[in-house]
Formats: C-alpha cells, sequence, structure tokens
C-alpha cells in the first residue's frame, strides 16, 4: 500500500493540531457544538478506530457488501447531522488544550502502528460493516475531513 493514504492522515491531524487554539469558537448558523468537541469527536474517533484496528484478527475479516460505504466511499463524503456519535466517542463538557495534544500524539503514533499490519487487519463499523485496513484508513480520511470541514464553516461564517 502506498504511503499516500498515511501522508493524508498526518495532514488532516496537523490541521486539527492548528485549530486547538481556536477550541472554544461556536458558530450557532453551523453547529450548536464548539470547534472544541469537533477537534475532540475527530480524535476521539480516529484513536478508537486504529486501536480496533491494530486488536482485529485478520482471520475473522470477510468482505460483504455494503450500499451506503459503495456509494459513500468513492465521493468521500459523510452527510451532516444523520447520525449521533456513540457515547464512547462524544467529547466531555470541558475539553482541555492537554487532552486534545495527548490525543493528537496517540493518534499521530497510531498511524505508525497501522503499516505493518495486514490487508485484512479490518474495523467493524456499525453502518459500514466490516472495513478493510485500506478501507479502515479511507473511513478515518473522510470522517476526520468531514469535522475538519464544519471548524472551516464554523470560523467561515
Amino acid at each position: 500500500m502506498a504511503n499516500k493514504e498515511y501522508k493524508v492522515l498526518h495532514t488532516l491531524l496537523m490541521e486539527i493540531e492548528q485549530h486547538i487554539p481556536l477550541k472554544d469558537k461556536t458558530n450557532s448558523k453551523v453547529t450548536t457544538s464548539s470547534i472544541g468537541w469537533q477537534l475532540d469527536h475527530s480524535l476521539k474517533v480516529f484513536n478508537a478506530v486504529c486501536e480496533w484496528t491494530i486488536n482485529s484478527n485478520p482471520k475473522d475479516y470477510k468482505r460483504k457488501f455494503s450500499f451506503w460505504r459503495t456509494v459513500l466511499f468513492p465521493i468521500g463524503y459523510i452527510p451532516r447531522g444523520k447520525v449521533k456519535a456513540p457515547k464512547l466517542v462524544q467529547p466531555p463538557n470541558i475539553i482541555l488544550d492537554e487532552d486534545l495534544k495527548a490525543q493528537l500524539q496517540t493518534a499521530k503514533k497510531h498511524i505508525d502502528a497501522l503499516k505493518p499490519l495486514p490487508e485484512k487487519a479490518y474495523f467493524k463499523h456499525f453502518i459500514f460493516g466490516k472495513l478493510s485496513k485500506k478501507q479502515t484508513l479511507r473511513f478515518l480520511e473522510m470522517h476526520t475531513n468531514h469535522h475538519l470541514k464544519i471548524v472551516r464553516d464554523i470560523l467561515k461564517a
């Protein structure tokens, strides 16, 4: 697998890092949550998905058709406001810079930990089903970019 996917993820994490000082900004025209909420949630998902994939048993991976994966993955799009974040990846009421920075460092380490995994290492998503390593990297890109778009819109409006 080319390093392109990993470079994209590193670039997205760098953008998250740049937005940490703006974590308290909000814009009710865009969303009820703050930039910090978007960043924290993104990092929680990123790290949880990586942990799952790292700990998965490639022997358990079976490719299965998913309509939504087939539609959304090629265009790299996740619709806004359609799914509520599971409790596991919901940010706390108070989001601290230190917590965001610690999660960010963990995420960077996770990217390196994903590289040597076999192609059938996987993540089980509640809508998209079992995602191979390549699909998992695509999901991480799509999900992180989805929340960074919201951050950009908060700053723009």
